[in-house]
């Protein structure tokens, strides 16, 4: 096989990925509509054991307040316990097995929970013993019936193609890759079709390197351009060599990486006979950030910036009259800029040159620069005119500080740190 062909042949398959995702649906959604759905359930079961308890017992209609509120409870406490321990995750939602023992013991911890809390709180006058006993055991009934019906539905969407992985990308061995059977996929992914590209299947060390340096290259830009936030291997482990080099050429991402089992490990366990078995994989790349802690950055990051614009709000205020006054033009400078990840941005800064240049090609600030204005030389030497920035930490975008000549290129410079969206 020559070097050209397969190298075409990659890159006709990367244009296919890019061109149009196969999965209609993103799997990443999924976990939030399982959850929402358990809440509901948990709610919809809180009252209508009231409501049916109460009219069995004959008693009038019960106020429905007490119990929306013992039910929003046990839907927090409930969902936030499953989503700790993987429940709603994509690939095991999609495995065919309902897990019934999960699903019993922790509504069970839940109930009693809630009783305690009932105790501590005197609620019992407001609602209910027998109207609790009610919902106790019809809640897991509907739990356990939702799930059974969301695997038919995720199983018939994974089938179809209608929902799939779009952030996972899985490089390996032609070898390895060919062994990966569904049930295999859907084990690892929960999806029988994911974002995959083949290796070199060269002998000669020189031109394998090569073209998996070329391979990798354009995984590298596919990952930037779809916001994939996992790369997995498949390789086989006693290769130690090529599963370094892979390593070594996909470090600059910022994205997770794990190695798979090869066939010889997967023909030692049958890690697709349980839904909730964890599969081995070894990781050998960290995510800058997992989604707990990208959710509690963005908190903080509105948080703050919300802060500091109300703060700076009378500097950036007169920075603006100033502006106007010093000469023509507008007051805000805008340019396309690159962030987290390749991520294009438009960053918003105080005009401090006389010129608005933007494009591919930017002359780019020096000392004594002739194009700084009067108030722009002032406001950039105080860092005042990066305040509007601010802006695009509110939007989500990233501002990385510092950036060398040879990634910036811009004529007004970053001289301070944005927060990353």
């Amino acid at each position: 096989m020559s070097i050209g062909s397969d190298i075409r042949d990659k890159l006709v398959r990367l244009e296919d990925f890019s061109s149009e995702p196969r999965a209609g649906f993103s799997s990443d959604a999924i976990p939030y509509f399982l959850s929402i759905a358990d809440a509901f359930i948990i709610l919809v079961s809180c009252i209508a054991g009231g409501v049916a308890y109460q009219l069995s017992v004959g008693n009038p209609m019960p106020d429905i307040l007490p119990h929306c509120a013992v039910g929003l409870l046990a839907s927090f406490i409930y969902t936030l316990r499953m989503s700790g321990s993987g429940y709603y995750d994509f690939p095991d939602s999609a495995k065919p097995r309902v897990e019934i023992g999960e699903i019993l013991v922790c509504w069970s911890t839940t109930g009693l929970l809630l009783a305690f809390f009932a105790f501590l709180l005197k609620v019992g006058v407001d609602y209910s013993r027998g109207a609790f006993v009610v919902f106790y055991f019809l809640a897991p009934i509907g739990l356990l019936a939702l799930r059974k019906l969301t695997k038919v539905a995720l199983a018939a969407a994974v089938t179809s193609g209608s929902v799939g992985r779009r952030d996972i990308v899985l490089i390996g061995d032609s070898s390895e890759i060919a062994a990966l059977e569904p049930r295999d996929l859907l084990a690892f992914f929960g999806a029988a079709e994911i974002n995959r590209f083949t290796l070199s299947r060269e002998d000669d060390p020189l031109i394998r390197s090569s073209t998996d340096i070329r391979i990798i290259n354009s995984v590298a830009n596919f990952v930037r351009r779809h916001n994939c936030r996992e790369i997995l291997l498949a390789l086989p482990w006693g290769d130690a060599g090529r599963i370094e080099f892979v390593r070594d050429q996909i470090k600059t991402l910022p994205v997770a990486a794990r190695l798979l089992p090869d066939m010889h490990v997967r023909s030692l366990t049958n890690f697709t006979s349980s839904a909730r078995q964890q599969v081995l994989a070894i990781e050998i790349q960290r995510a800058p950030l997992n989604g707990a802690q990208r959710l509690v950055k963005r908190i903080m990051d509105i948080a703050v910036a919300a802060l500091a614009l109300i703060f700076f709000l009378p500097v950036m205020a007169l920075t603006a009259i100033a502006i106007k006054l010093d000469g023509p033009g507008p007051v805000i400078f805008r340019q396309s800029r690159k962030g987290f990840n390749g991520r294009q941005f438009v960053i918003f800064k105080f005009r401090t040159m006389t010129v608005q240049e933007n494009g591919a090609a930017v002359a780019q600030a020096m000392r004594d620069d002739p194009r700084v204005t009067a108030i722009g030389r002032l406001l950039r030497s105080a860092s005042i005119d990066e305040l509007p920035q601010l802006l695009n930490v509110l939007k989500g975008f990233v501002v990385f500080a510092e950036l060398s000549a040879a990634h910036t290129h811009q004529c007004q410079g970053v001289r301070m740190i944005g927060f990353a969206g």
